[in-house]
């Protein structure tokens, strides 16, 4: 999220550090509010137009940074993302992965998403989850 990217401009500047963007889509069609025909297909460019709107934005806050920066936008529609945050983390080699989280009230603020857990369990490299605005 925001307050991720945040925290890694923070860590990157002043360095020779670069920031790699990831933005994985992994909402499957049937998470669409409509089941009509051709929904699945606009529903699937519609993440992947999301995606390459907030990609967008965050490379322009990291060129403003003065900050090296690429990204990558991964589709795994109905599948898990920390597998494939993990995979692009080890193929770039990442030194640091940074992860907003979902601020949650209540009992679920006491339990990591799955994807962060995933993400800081299976990480060959430091992981920083910043924490989100309570919803």
């Amino acid at each position: 999220g925001e307050l991720g990217l945040r925290e890694a401009i923070g860590l990157a500047r002043g360095s020779d550090s670069r920031i790699r963007l990831l933005h994985v889509i992994d909402k499957a069609p049937g998470d669409a509010p409509s089941s009509t025909p051709g929904a699945a297909g606009e529903w699937t460019a519609q993440m992947r137009s999301n995606g390459e709107m907030v990609i967008h934005d965050a490379k322009t806050a990291v060129r403003a940074a003065g900050i090296e920066v690429d990204d990558r936008l991964i589709e795994a529609i109905g599948e898990r993302v920390g597998p494939f945050v993990i995979s692009a983390a080890a193929d770039w080699p990442a030194q640091l992965i940074v992860c907003g989280t979902h601020g949650r009230r209540g009992l679920s603020r006491m339990l990591l998403g799955s994807d962060a857990e995933y993400i800081v369990r299976h990480s060959a490299v430091p992981v920083l989850l910043v924490r989100g605005q309570p919803e």
